[in-house]
Parts: C-alpha cells; sequence; structure tokens
C-alpha cells in the first residue's frame, strides 16, 4: 500500500526509467530531476539499472573516442545491435 502510494506520489519505475534515457540524450526539466532523484531514493531497481546504464554509456563512449569519432550514427547503432544479438544467440 505504502509502495504504491509513493510511485503514485513521486514516479513509476516505467517514467524513472524513461528519464533516465531521456536525461543521457538531452537535459530534463528540474520538476524531472527532482522527481527522479526522490524515486531514486526509495527504488533500489532503478538505482540499479541507472548503474547499469552509467556502466553501459561509459563503455560505449570509450570505444566511440577509440575509434576517433565523435558522434554515431545509423549505421554504427544496427552494427552494435548485430553485435549484442549475436553473443546473445539469439
Amino acid at each position: 500500500m505504502l509502495r504504491k502510494f509513493i510511485h503514485i506520489l513521486f514516479l513509476p519505475c516505467s517514467k524513472a526509467t524513461m528519464l533516465m534515457e531521456k536525461r543521457n540524450a538531452q537535459a530534463i526539466s528540474r520538476k524531472e530531476d527532482w522527481q527522479l532523484s526522490m524515486h531514486l531514493k526509495i527504488c533500489k531497481w532503478c538505482r540499479s539499472y541507472e548503474e547499469k546504464l552509467r556502466i553501459l554509456d561509459d563503455i560505449l563512449k570509450r570505444k566511440l573516442f577509440q575509434n576517433g569519432k565523435t558522434e554515431i550514427n545509423d549505421v554504427d547503432i544496427q552494427s552494435f545491435k548485430n553485435k549484442v544479438l549475436e553473443k546473445l544467440d539469439i
């Protein structure tokens, strides 16, 4: 009951993860930032997701600069997806 109230008052996990992704791509508003920080204080699952997102972002940035590129295009994204699927053996 309390958990449901807290998620209604602050944010549901689905909205929190969307804001984390949005924050990586662009700036989020102060209200969104406050809501996300409050959610992260109470939700261990979203904190874990945020940490994994940060690790993946760091890996991708290192890989990008290692190859001397300054931006990612659609071909790079599709190539990355194909490599992930290949490693997952799907």
